[in-house]
């Protein structure tokens, strides 16, 4: 499994949801990708008011902030 983390620069709620991230304790690591949705407008059109966005790459699946711990743990699950 691979995540793709869609933010922008200057996102308050983006960095809140980094910091959840980084310190959840996982099992094993997984690969983040951070995509910074300014640099396509059609990310822009799909990401802009539901940013910050967890995405994994093997289902498709994606978990919209606000978030918790637990929520992010079932995610990855």
């Amino acid at each position: 499994m691979e995540l793709l983390f869609y933010t922008t620069a200057q996102c308050h709620l983006c960095e809140l949801a980094e910091s959840l991230l980084v310190q959840t304790p996982m099992p094993e690591p997984i690969p983040v990708d951070v995509v910074d949705i300014a640099q396509s407008e059609a990310l822009v059109e799909r990401y802009g008011t539901r940013i910050p966005v967890l995405r994994r790459n093997d289902t498709g699946a994606e978990l919209d902030w606000p978030f918790t711990k637990d929520q992010l743990l079932t995610f990855l699950q």
